[in-house]
């Protein structure tokens, strides 16, 4: 019995000796997104790439989500660990304002993405060649929980139309895309970056019409949201709008949970920044993911460990972006 235990002990032993230590045992990091008929889907699948591929002991997986309302939400309650999120809805969920109802959310800017352009699409036969004429319309501000509706409802207040003037059914994009080619709804509200597919296969089959917006329509806009810029979507990204369409524009910002680790958003920022070249091959927008970008456009203080990289790269880093 004394030679059983001695050899059971020394199999423990030697298990204990080859056993990985804990350190290297896999975090799994789920990345909320968005639907499939925008941007912020392949961009997570190649940023979950990334990390997966370069950020040791980690696997990262890219979520469909209902996008950036939803996405603060579940990062905040550890549902996912990392979202893209539109920035007018990143502050929001941080400062507790607006959807969010009086509630902060744990949560933190580790990079800029790109910005986001809102898109307002009607078919050319609808006759449609100004916001105002939703009023007594048919149309879709994007689906619930998704920064397009959020962006899409700010948006048509400041301009002084009022929900009841509207019937809104509030579809994803590719519901959207599908609900303009069946004449269901006469207008789709977009807010993301230029071409995006959903609205490219819509222009291939029917002639669509890109809404912009008056300078007196900009200026009321930008006078009741800080986070807006003036921007224009440029001619030919989409088949028959060949001029430039003066739009509205929003940084897209990746949040994460506030309590996650130092030591793995330095390592996860560090991938992401270093190996943008891949991500720009899944879409061109990523040529905005820059270190110096996310210090110039970030609405809500970074994280440490997003911090910790910049400064390792000689960024200056404001005390108005430190947590």
């Amino acid at each position: 019995m004394k030679r059983f235990g001695i050899a059971v002990l020394l199999i423990v032993v030697a298990v204990f000796l080859v056993a990985p230590p804990a350190m290297s045992r896999t975090t799994f990091i789920s990345i909320g997104t968005g639907g499939t008929g925008g941007i912020y889907y392949p961009y997570g699948g190649g940023v979950a790439e990334i990390w997966s591929k370069y950020v040791k002991g980690v696997k990262a997986v890219a979520e469909v989500t209902g996008a950036s309302v939803e996405n603060v939400k579940l990062a905040h309650k550890g549902e996912t660990v990392v979202g893209e999120v539109m920035g007018d809805v990143a502050v929001a969920g941080f400062n507790g304002i607006g959807k969010f109802n009086g509630k902060k959310n744990d949560i933190l800017s580790m990079a800029i993405m790109y910005p986001n352009l809102l898109q307002v699409v009607a078919l050319k036969s609808s006759g449609i060649t100004n916001i105002d004429q939703v009023k007594g319309r048919n149309i879709s501000t994007g689906s619930p929980g998704s920064g397009t509706n959020f962006m899409a409802e700010a948006v048509l207040k400041a301009l002084g139309i009022a929900p009841d003037s509207y019937n809104d059914s509030r579809l994803s994009f590719t519901e959207s895309a599908n609900a303009l080619r069946d004449g269901t709804i006469d207008v789709g509200i977009w807010s993301v970056g230029p071409g995006t597919s959903s609205i490219l296969d819509l222009a291939t089959t029917h002639e669509i019409t890109m809404l912009g917006f008056t300078p007196q329509q900009t200026e009321k806009i930008l006078a009741a949201n800080a986070t807006y810029s003036a921007v224009e979507l440029s001619g030919g990204v989409y088949r028959g709008v060949d001029q430039a369409v003066p739009t509205i524009g929003v940084w897209n910002v990746m949040i994460c949970q506030a309590s996650l680790d130092t030591d793995l958003v330095y390592q996860l920022a560090k991938a992401l920044f270093e190996h943008n070249d891949y991500l720009k091959k899944i879409h061109p927008s990523a040529a905005y993911t820059t270190p110096e970008n996310a210090v110039k456009y970030s609405q809500i203080p970074l994280h440490p460990g997003t911090i910790k990289y910049l400064e390792e790269k000689g960024i200056a880093v404001p005390d108005k972006l430190r947590p």
